[in-house]
């Protein structure tokens, strides 16, 4: 699998070129219940306006630099998308220096592979992209660096994509706190915990769903469930409830070293080897708010990944199967 860091302060010719790249397995995704499941263009930017007016010129700018077509236009506002789901599992570090630290679980096929450092809107922003704008997890130059898990449940209903949420707030937010009450306003098409932890070492998970109001917990672990299972089958099949269990017993049991921690990431029971069935670990994400740092990590592998002092470059990471 490849993996790409890229580099463009503002939107141009860079993401352009991974539009015309994506476009077409993104199109068909999105058509597959057909065109008219989505909602129409009015309804997405109205959406927008409503909601996450701040993004509205970036969106237009994408827009134009996707070739301005209605469906293109359409799945960018990723308002109301076809429904989706991955595993995942992510908590913070209990040491002095905040350290968020996330697997994302999910196909090898389905996935961009792509690292994006941007100054969309006067602010900088690195992360793994989703949906060509949106954000599976990243930081800011804040120094607020957030990640998502998928909650659970079953039910779909009226709301943005998860990733342009991430997206948004990484773009309009500074702190846990300004994070908080981004989160518990935006409408989700579906259920997600996001966890978010600041320079200041506070933190927050918010379990946003589409049919009922976001809860904000002062927790530092997540996995696919919400405050309790309500997808028998899926809790099962993910073992949402043992990595759970497993993560809380490091953090209340013993403090471990920083790269102990981490290193639990790339084993069983959080490591994930069903990658043929789509919900394979296709990285691990270490986020440190304070040096303003990623990294994506895999077994034998670590790609450092400086906001302020960022190279563009390739890596070719061997999934199982892909």
């Amino acid at each position: 699998m490849r993996w790409r860091a890229i580099d463009e302060p503002q939107p141009g010719p860079k993401w352009a070129g991974l539009f015309q790249e994506f476009w077409p397995d993104y199109h068909q995704w999105w058509i597959r219940e057909g065109p008219e499941a989505r909602p129409g263009y009015l309804d997405s930017v109205n959406a927008l306006k409503t909601h996450m007016p701040e993004l509205l010129p970036l969106y237009e700018e994408l827009c134009d630099l996707a070739g301005g077509a209605d469906h293109a236009a359409r799945f960018l506002s990723f308002y109301c998308p076809p429904p989706y789901l991955s595993a995942c599992s992510q908590a913070l570090w209990p040491g002095a220096e905040p350290v968020l630290v996330r697997n994302y679980d999910y196909s090898p096929h389905a996935f961009d592979g792509v690292v994006m450092r941007t100054e969309w809107l006067g602010r900088t922003v690195l992360g793994t992209s989703d949906s060509l704008w949106g954000l599976v997890d990243g930081i800011n130059d804040a120094g607020l660096a957030m990640s998502l898990t998928f909650g659970g449940r079953r039910v779909v209903g009226e709301g943005f994509g998860v990733p342009l949420i991430l997206r948004y707030v990484l773009q309009t937010c500074e702190t846990a706190e300004e994070a908080g009450a981004a989160l518990s306003r935006l409408p989700t098409h579906m259920s997600y915990n996001v966890t978010v932890v600041d320079r200041y070492r506070k933190f927050l998970t918010a379990f946003m769903a589409p049919d009922r109001k976001a809860v904000l917990k002062h927790v530092s672990v997540a996995t696919n469930h919400q405050e309790k299972v309500e997808w028998d089958s899926h809790a099962r099949f993910t073992a949402t409830v043992e990595r759970e269990r497993f993560l809380l017993q490091r953090l209340t049991l013993h403090r471990e070293p920083e790269e102990k921690f981490i290193g639990a990431f790339l084993k069983p029971p959080l490591y994930s080897s069903a990658f043929s069935e789509g919900f394979g670990t296709l990285y691990t994400a270490v986020y440190r708010p304070r040096k303003l740092e990623m990294e994506l990590r895999w077994p034998g592998s670590v790609w450092h990944m400086p906001l302020m002092a960022f190279d563009e470059r390739t890596l070719a990471v061997q999934v199982p199967g892909f």
